[in-house]
């Protein structure tokens, strides 16, 4: 040991304190190097010989290579018991009516449960509805059970999922057993799994699109159930499927995004439709999923989306929930280290090619998600309803449910912009479809302010937000229609807190809830946020006002929207607009 320290060279002389840290520092190094084997033979017979006799169980236990004293609180949960084992804990809390701790409200994210105290003393169910698609006979079951055990309501989520509120801990085991019996899921919709798959909304009816994703979304979700050691990542992972429609499934802010692509005359490669795939997205932390650099046959995707999330399973940080996310295991890395690690567990190579080899999609359509477009099978017509916040009452979605049915193929499909879409609607009943719409308190105008309103759950039923997202997107709505008119599709995006579930920095205009204290009383506000995007008009929005208390928030975007009107050149976007102008400039302009 003194010889180790002799044979370092520092700038000037350690003093006493020093030499004996680095006294202690090596040796531990040294006593780890040197620590005694205990392992089992293939016999069953312990041995003190390392060859062949698996791991030392002498030496200090590790969940996913971490030592287990440095797990963080969530994964020492984990590492305690499997939370797909939670089962008897959910019995027992139904049987006495008693809402979980905090450990209890963690393992029960693993069922699709959501204890989200204190917004609402209650429990809120997700479901996994792979590419948002699910029947009318299940809508009318998640109906039935908002109206039953929940507040008589279902919220549409960004991921084109259904959650349910207000539910009963008496009535946990009730929701579970119903959503099976329609053949849904909850297992993974919360907590640190893979979320619902989503993908293009048209996929199978888009005449545009380049391939159907409706399968892929499906077969990745079945193997996800069917493979218990997916379940409990180091933090939440996010998979979409583009097909290259006229809606897009926003691949680029998803941890893996698959991307339809044509390639026609490349080496080697035959010619057809492929997906290229982007890694780590991460909205919230404003970053875009980049793309990898490899081409990926449509059969293969699963294969190749597996790999991945074992890959962030076996490697993700277990110690430090901020930096759990796959964004953080490519920082460390590289994107080629990360491709590396993923073709060890396939059975085929990575195609690498450029992405200038490949044909792109054409650009989706703005608000493409609400309004009537043609099939591509003749004579049939899909309709996007615009649903206010994605909030509906479970009446609605009975009768929307119903129109399914009666005019369509009893199909619904949620998108990720809140909006439901109904497919196969023949030529003869468009008009009645629109029509009852209407009357449902629901419209199908594509350029209208609410079309683009993407709102988070908000204060009144997340504990993390700052504000009712929900209801001031309603009052915003009301506020801007009849006073303004665009021409071009405006996306506004609210969210409670920086976790950015409704992905403001994307949105043309972007609400961040905040709390603000311009009397000396704190009060609900928002940081705005203009020039968003995504896929091919891809950026972050910039911020451009702080700290706006929310009744002045409506007359302010009035205001900017009014100025773009005003101001803006010949077909050129609300984004297009605010990026072409410094910060100074937009502030000026807008608040003049």
């Amino acid at each position: 040991m003194q010889q180790l320290l002799a044979d370092v060279t520092p700038l000037g002389a350690f003093s006493a304190e020093q030499k004996e840290y680095l006294e202690g520092f090596l040796g531990g190094v040294a006593q780890r190097a040197h620590l005694p084997f205990v392992g089992v033979t293939a016999d069953g017979k312990l041995t003190s010989n390392p060859g062949g006799a698996g791991p030392n169980l002498a030496a200090e236990e590790t969940f996913y290579s971490t030592k287990v004293a440095d797990l963080c609180k969530e994964e020492r949960w984990k590492y305690e018991e499997n939370p797909l084992d939670a089962w008897d804990r959910m019995m027992a809390h139904a049987e006495k009516e008693q809402f979980p701790d905090a450990e209890n409200t963690y393992r029960f994210k693993f069922f699709g449960l959501f204890y989200v105290a204190p917004a609402q003393n209650a429990f809120m169910l997700r479901c996994r509805l792979p590419a948002g698609i699910l029947t009318s006979v299940q809508a009318h079951g998640m109906a039935e059970i908002a109206t039953d055990w929940g507040g008589g309501y279902l919220d549409i989520t960004t991921r084109a999922n259904l959650q349910v509120r207000e539910i009963a801990p008496r009535h946990l085991l009730d929701v579970l057993g119903k959503i099976q019996d329609l053949g849904i899921s909850s297992r993974g919709a919360g907590a640190d799994n893979v979320r619902n798959i989503t993908a293009s909304p048209a996929s199978g009816i888009d005449p545009v699109e380049l391939y159907d994703c409706r399968l892929l979304a499906r077969g990745l979700n079945h193997y996800l159930l069917n493979h218990r050691e997916l379940f409990g990542l180091p933090r939440k992972f996010n998979v979409a499927f583009d097909g290259g429609g006229s809606i897009s499934a926003l691949a680029d802010t998803n941890d893996i995004g698959f991307v339809a692509v044509r390639v026609s005359n490349a080496e080697g490669i035959e010619p057809g439709v492929y997906f290229r795939t982007q890694l780590a997205g991460i909205s919230g932390h404003k970053q875009f999923a980049r793309d990898a650099g490899i081409l990926v046959k449509p059969n293969d995707c699963i294969a190749v989306a597996a790999a991945m999330t074992r890959v962030f399973a076996e490697n993700g940080d277990r110690t430090n929930r901020k930096k759990a996310r796959l964004k953080y295991l490519i920082d460390c890395w590289g994107i080629e280290k990360f491709l590396e690690e993923t073709e060890k567990r396939l059975a085929f190579p990575l195609t690498r090619l450029s992405l200038e080899k490949c044909e792109l999609p054409r650009t989706p359509l703005r608000h493409g998600h609400v309004g009537v477009y043609r099939q591509i099978q003749k004579g049939k017509n899909y309709v996007g309803v615009a649903i206010p916040v994605g909030r509906m009452k479970a009446k609605q979605l009975h009768r929307l449910a119903e129109l399914a049915q009666l005019y369509g193929s009893g199909e619904l499909r949620l998108t990720v912009f809140q909006n439901l879409i109904i497919p196969d609607i023949s030529d003869a009943f468009v008009e009645t479809v629109k029509r009852t719409l209407v009357r449902m308190g629901f419209h199908h105008e594509p350029n209208s302010i609410t079309s683009g309103m993407v709102a988070c759950t908000g204060s009144m039923g997340c504990k993390y937000a700052a504000t009712n997202t929900k209801g001031h997107a309603q009052k915003i709505a009301l506020h801007l229609q009849g006073r303004v008119q665009v021409e071009q599709p405006i996306n506004i995006h609210l969210t409670g807190c920086p976790h950015s579930c409704a992905q403001h920095y994307i949105g043309d205009i972007g609400l961040l809830g905040t709390k603000v204290n311009p009397n000396g009383e704190s009060v609900e506000g928002y940081h705005v946020v203009l020039g968003g995007g995504f896929g091919a008009d891809q950026a972050v929005g910039r911020e451009v006002f702080s700290g706006i208390a929310f009744p002045e928030i409506p007359p302010l975007l009035e205001r900017i929207l009014r100025v773009y009107e005003e101001r803006r050149e010949s077909g050129e976007s609300f984004s297009a607009f605010t990026r072409r102008h410094d910060i100074k400039t937009l502030q000026e302009i807008f608040s003049s």
